[in-house]
């Protein structure tokens, strides 16, 4: 958490501005909101638009319940056209990532036995985020804005039952701070997944799909050859360990229905808004 009393202040305004706008909807006006906030609507427009990069207004319209079929229906992107044009190949999953690696099937059997891995709560655009990494990346980022904070530690240790686990946010912090854009791009943050096999290959065609751009679990299914795997491809999906990293976020119903998410569809509609806002703004330090 940011230990900066103005920035945790704020932070908190921001979360708050969040969680009314997603539960009330376009309706409530800029006056209305900056009044939940105990601010004036100058103050607040301004305050909103520094951490979030767009206005109050146009953060609304992109949280819109029918902006998911919206993007699904103008933004829709193929899988293996993405795969073809170069965001993914050679022995790497993503050209834009630093550095990718996988535990073998083999150690990920093993439970996390011998694995000490790392762990820390960080302020996030989408609410207090638990963040786990082991020497080579981050493996695990839960969010506790709908779940409860206890709820997300019992979820991710539960993942590697072995492992030894170690608070550490210090550690962590440098890749914590980039996933979430605070001092570099997202892009540039090690990844260690650790899963099945049928889970990675998942998880792999979750990172081809760009950012500000949706698919379908049948297109997921399709992409990793296994067309009528759409249930088992749902299930891998929801068991993703590095939430907003890897964006199972930016997986929809074919009919353009959100679906599920495991952190809360609130956060999962709010990941969506916030990289819609971020194609129309240049990006902002957006955490403490």
């Amino acid at each position: 958490m940011t230990k900066d009393p103005q920035q945790a202040y704020h932070y908190g305004v921001i979360a708050r501005a969040l969680e009314v706008i997603d539960s009330t909807g376009p309706q409530l006006s800029l006056e209305g909101l900056a009044a939940e906030m105990g601010m004036s609507p100058a103050h607040f427009q301004r305050l909103f638009s520094q951490w979030v990069g767009v206005s109050p207004k146009r953060y609304q319209q992109y949280l819109a319940l029918d902006h998911a079929r919206q993007l699904l229906a103008d933004q829709f992107t193929v899988l293996e056209t993405a795969q073809s044009s170069g965001l993914s190949g050679g022995g790497r999953l993503h050209d834009l990532f630093l550095r990718w690696e996988a535990m073998s099937p083999g150690d990920y059997a093993l439970g996390g036995r011998g694995l000490t891995i790392f762990w820390g709560w960080f302020d996030s655009p989408f609410g207090p985020a638990l963040v786990m990494g082991t020497p080579k990346g981050i493996c695990g980022i839960g969010f506790a804005a709908e779940t409860g904070a206890e709820a997300v530690m019992a979820d991710l240790t539960s993942r590697w039952p072995k492992a030894a686990f170690t608070e550490a946010p210090d550690r962590l912090r440098p890749w914590a701070e980039a996933a979430f854009g605070v001092t570099q791009s997202p892009e540039t943050t090690p990844i260690y997944l650790i899963g099945a096999p049928f889970q990675i290959k998942v998880w792999e065609a979750l990172l081809r799909i760009p950012s500000g751009k949706v698919t379908t679990y049948s297109e997921i299914a399709g992409a990793i050859g296994h067309a009528k795997a759409m249930r088992a491809v749902g299930s891998a999906v929801g068991r993703n360990p590095i939430s907003w990293l890897i964006p199972c976020h930016r997986a929809l119903r074919k009919s353009g229905g959100l679906g599920g998410y495991h952190w809360g569809l609130p956060v999962k509609r709010a990941m969506l808004a916030w990289e819609s806002a971020s194609a129309d703004a240049p990006p902002l330090r957006n955490a403490g």
